[in-house]
């Protein structure tokens, strides 16, 4: 007689997201189907089974990791933490031997030694699985316990989620494509404009360093899933399944060939970040959408034959490169270029500094929220189309 199959799980996902762009990752979510994508602060909450674990490590730009929540209870005291970890159906989970690492956090609890209820989380995991506790190990179980209440999560993705697989060479002041790709729908990227469809909108990056924005743009117009050259942690997972996740593979599009018409552009004075960027377009199989060239600001023009787009970077603040005063006429001299070649082009820029801001001229809208990033925080400061 046949059984019935398992009823699906209903879990907790945490999809991580930068301070401040927790509702742009909730928007990607809900466009991709996951719910409810609740946006709260440090992530958004989805919820399902494994194989949801699998696709939002697959398809989503946004989040920087993807944790779900496996387990939870109360303990009031380290004896009982103890004796509820080894309840915990861990084999579930691991196989016997499996690196893993365990970080924990207390607040507001009875239990407060972190190091003493990891200890004990660690033991419950190497005698009840036969785990293989490792310092250095890219598969975590983190344990959080307030209130009394023990929250066990698993860091579904081993590897930041920023980390395409295909981005070998990078700047002085790289930014993460999670939060590229966050930046670019902000800006409107994506979504269809009047004349242009969903994803032909031009993009062009003044100081395009390693080439994200460009990159990072011609993917998400050519269909392409952010996470399809690379490994995950779940892969690891006892209760992983390799050809489900084959077939999730084999739903995305393959890499485009070659194309002669690029639609995403940039530059960059530095020629050794050009050639990054044109040998990082190449592997992520979107080189023929690009076009990369070494010229200063001041040689920017439109594309010729290509309608209005989006001027969007991430240019040196100070704080990262060098010192603030120098960038003045750098600013200026990238706002007079803009004004006076790009009408209906909009313009979006990545800055924490608004005396820098203030001085391209630029009409930047006043909504701009302020996001982490590298330790500093910084706007995504957006025009609307510039006037003639």
């Amino acid at each position: 007689m046949m059984q019935d199959a398992d009823p699906p799980l209903d879990l907790e996902i945490f999809l991580v997201a930068p301070p401040g762009l927790e509702g742009a990752v909730a928007a990607e979510a809900r466009a991709a189907g996951f719910a409810p994508a609740q946006a709260v602060p440090g992530g958004v909450v989805v919820r399902g089974d494994w194989p949801e674990v699998w696709r939002a490590n697959l398809v989503l730009r946004g989040p920087g990791r993807v944790l779900v929540r496996f387990a939870a209870f109360r303990a009031m005291h380290l004896a009982q933490l103890d004796k509820r970890a080894r309840r915990v159906p861990w084999a579930t989970l691991f196989h016997p031997g499996q690196p893993l690492r365990v970080e924990a956090v207390c607040h507001a609890s009875r239990i407060y030694h972190a190091g003493a209820a990891k200890m004990r989380i660690e033991r419950a995991l190497i005698e009840e699985a036969g785990a293989q506790i490792t310092a250095d190990a890219d598969l975590r179980v983190l344990a959080r316990i307030e209130d009394d209440l023990c929250t066990l999560s698993l860091d579904s993705s081993g590897a930041a989620l920023h980390k395409r697989g295909h981005k070998q060479a990078v700047g002085k002041a790289p930014l993460r494509e999670t939060m590229a790709a966050m930046f670019l729908a902000q800006a409107g990227f994506g979504a269809a404009t009047a004349g242009v469809p969903a994803g032909a909108m031009p993009v062009i990056d003044p100081m395009c360093g390693s080439g994200t924005f460009p990159i990072e743009a011609a993917e998400i117009a050519a269909g392409l899933t952010p996470g399809r050259a690379r490994h995950f942690g779940f892969e690891r997972l006892a209760n992983f399944d390799a050809a489900a996740f084959a077939q999730m593979h084999a739903a995305a599009p393959p890499a485009l060939a070659a194309s002669d018409s690029p639609l995403f552009f940039g530059y960059d004075r530095d020629q050794g970040a050009i050639a990054n960027a044109t040998a990082n377009a190449a592997r992520a199989g979107v080189g023929g959408l690009c076009h990369f060239a070494c010229q200063p600001i001041g040689a920017l023009y439109p594309p010729a034959g290509l309608p209005p787009g989006l001027v969007i970077f991430n240019p040196p603040y100070g704080t990262r490169i060098g010192a603030r005063k120098p960038l003045f006429a750098l600013y200026a001299s990238a706002g007079v270029v803009l004004r006076e070649r790009f009408a209906g082009w909009r313009v979006a820029m990545v800055c924490p500094d608004m005396g820098l801001a203030k001085t391209m001229g630029l009409p930047f809208l006043p909504d701009a929220p302020w996001v982490e990033h590298g330790g500093i925080k910084v706007r995504l400061l957006r025009t609307d189309a510039l006037p003639a």
